[in-house]
């Protein structure tokens, strides 16, 4: 394993986006023991990529203009409707002092479903990763290896955001007004991002 592919997967993993958002937003919201869930499922979420760029989906993906479509703006509509559930403080990202009415298994499945309606990590299992893997019988099995590096570096990465954000929480608590503007702030940034998302190509 190259010095390049760990500094390279490290600086894409530590760039904020929406799986960093999310567990930030968990963390300030509901405690380190969430925000660690939180990341742990947007890991799990970087799975299905890697299975589509070993089989070869990403080649599709990045052929049909329509599939990609179609994924990207389902990722958009998604983006969307966290930023108004977070706006009108009735979702996962609610900043409040309870913290039992959200499920573990909404953490895990908006965590999943934030990085799999992301098109644009399929593509990158399928244009970077290729790059460090040396040709032969034993590429699959590499390809697998530096991706159970990349997504050991998401969770820990995601996770120490987390425990930042966890930190943090019994101060922003304590200010209702920060509450109101860090609520708003998540919102506006996850329709920052559909928008990003929405004016990507291939």
């Amino acid at each position: 394993m190259s010095a390049a592919f760990l500094l390279t997967a490290l600086v894409i993993v530590a760039t904020p986006g929406t799986g960093a958002l999310f567990t930030i937003g968990t963390g300030l919201a509901r405690g380190a023991r969430a925000s660690t869930l939180a990341a742990f499922a947007c890991t799990l979420g970087t799975l299905p990529h890697l299975v589509a760029a070993i089989t070869g989906l990403a080649a599709v993906l990045q052929a049909s203009g329509v599939a990609f479509a179609i994924i990207k703006y389902a990722g958009v509509a998604y983006l969307l409707y966290l930023a108004w559930t977070t706006w009108r403080d009735k979702g996962s990202l609610s900043l409040d002092r309870e913290t039992e009415p959200t499920s573990a298994w909404a953490l895990v499945s908006t965590g999943i479903t934030l990085n799999l309606l992301n098109p644009k990590l399929t593509i990158f299992f399928f244009a970077f990763l290729p790059q460090f893997v040396p040709a032969g019988e034993g590429a699959v099995l590499a390809m697998l290896g530096l991706s159970a590096v990349f997504m050991a570096l998401t969770f820990v990465v995601f996770a120490a955001y987390g425990a930042l954000a966890a930190g943090l929480r019994n101060q922003v608590l304590s200010r209702p007004r920060m509450l109101v503007t860090m609520r708003k702030i998540f919102a506006a940034t996850f329709v920052a991002l559909a928008g990003r998302l929405a004016v990507q190509s291939r």
